[in-house]
């Protein structure tokens, strides 16, 4: 029995790590709202024009994403895919890996799954955690993810800061308005970008949201599902209580 709990504990002890890690660094919390249609068209907008040149969403179709986000499949074949691949065909892109690989040092990853993998808060905090550090080959650095080798895509909106900004401040209740005011995360900007910062992290929230929903499309159906499971599973219980006492008196 205490080689069994021994060897239960060695099994945990990478899991263990892993949390102890992702729990050193704090983030900026973002609550994915999977309804919000809405959201979700401006992130599969900003994904396929800022994004999908380099990461592939191999495991997704672009029929569905149209449909689930209540995009018109015409709509989306011809604002939202820049190749000459069909609706109903997977979200694959055309970047050599071994180009990529020269160019990044690593192929860039899909992303699928990356919401699942990294969770939501990491990547809207990584999104708006590039600064500026011409020690790396990008001349940038992210604050979430050192020595990242992703160039900043998104510098023409958000800007590149000049120095490596906060993540996980709180925001602050104003003591005339009583209003909650998100301060900017950043002191200095090196460039400045076309939006200002809340459009930004607004820009950055509907990007995540759709991440999260393609690492998880089946969400919305299954809660609902679940809730009449629930129901059923409460009325079930009722009769089979009542049948069970109905066999059980004449012992009694």
């Amino acid at each position: 029995m205490r080689n069994i709990i021994a060897g239960l504990f060695l099994i945990c002890l990478p899991v263990l790590g892993m949390a102890a890690g992702e729990g050193s660094m704090p983030l900026d919390h973002m609550e994915p709202d999977l309804s919000n249609k809405a959201s979700l068209q401006r992130g599969a907008a900003l994904f396929t024009n800022y994004c999908m040149g380099c990461h592939s969403m191999q495991y997704a179709r672009y029929k569905r994403v149209a449909n689930d986000t209540g995009i018109p499949e015409e709509l989306y074949e011809d604002n939202l895919i820049f190749t000459d691949a069909k609706i109903g065909e997977l979200m694959k892109n055309s970047m050599d890996k071994d180009q990529a690989e020269a160019w990044f040092g690593n192929p860039p990853p899909d992303l699928t799954l990356e919401a699942r993998l990294r969770g939501t808060d990491w990547i809207y905090s990584y999104l708006r955690g590039f600064y500026k550090d011409d020690s790396r080959p990008m001349g940038v650095n992210n604050v979430v993810f050192e020595n990242v080798g992703m160039p900043h895509v998104l510098v023409n909106m958000q800007g590149l800061c000049a120095v490596k900004p906060e993540i996980g401040h709180q925001s602050r209740i104003d003591p005339l308005s009583g209003n909650e005011v998100n301060d900017t995360a950043c002191p200095e900007w090196a460039i400045e970008g076309t939006m200002d910062p809340g459009d930004f992290d607004a820009a950055m929230y509907d990007l995540t949201n759709f991440l999260a929903y393609m690492a998880d499309p089946v969400k919305l159906q299954r809660e609902r599902l679940g809730m009449f499971v629930l129901i059923f599973i409460a009325i079930f219980f009722v009769f089979a209580f009542l049948l069970n006492r109905e066999y059980w008196k004449d012992v009694h």
